[in-house]
């Protein structure tokens, strides 16, 4: 296994992609992994130490894990097929260790919260990891999305929309929705 970091989350045309880059200094490797907007939300929060009037699924569950006294060991990022990717969160309760099935965007993010580390199996990494650059990525110390102001139309309206649903705005969220409905059917 290896240990990874987040690197970046980035919105692409194809949706949004967290990059999971090798721990040491001699792999240079990153591992692309496309994950939903809410999980990508879910993540980015965290890593720019935003609160939020009201707990996440993923705070909740860490909420939920603490007070039954449940330690998240690790995170491991283990199998890829048919082009997705499997993770396991590895449990320990009352020193009986356990293994869960979940998707790697809501291990990451529960992870982060949990501050455990992340795995990526040695399999995974050579089969679906990249060599990027710096310029690429969003240089090393890039969390978030690019700025709105960069982004196509539709892209800047998800990113509305996504975080008037934080917010719970969802009036806004609704009408932001429709929008982009719009939006969609004139392409």
């Amino acid at each position: 296994m290896i240990l990874v970091n987040i690197m970046n989350i980035s919105l692409s045309n194809m949706g949004f992609v967290v990059f999971l880059r090798g721990g040491t200094d001699t792999d240079k490797r990153t591992l692309p992994i496309f994950i939903g907007a809410t999980e990508a939300q879910a993540i980015a929060l965290h890593l720019e130490h935003v609160t939020v009037p009201r707990p996440l699924t993923h705070d909740l569950l860490k909420t939920v894990m603490d007070n039954l006294e449940c330690r998240m060991k690790r995170v491991e990022i283990c199998a890829l097929r048919e082009n997705t990717f499997f993770a396991k969160l590895i449990l320990e309760w009352n020193g009986v260790e356990s293994e869960i099935d979940a998707r790697p965007s809501d291990a990451i993010a529960l992870a982060l919260r949990c501050t455990a580390p992340i795995y990526v199996a040695e399999e995974v990494m050579e089969a679906a990891g990249v060599i990027l650059d710096e310029t690429t990525q969003g240089g090393a110390g890039s969390n978030a999305e690019p700025p709105s102001h960069r982004l196509a139309p539709a892209e800047a309206l998800k990113q509305k929309l996504a975080k008037a649903v934080v917010e719970e705005r969802y009036e806004d969220a609704a009408a932001l929705r429709d929008e982009l409905k719009k939006l969609s059917q004139t392409n």
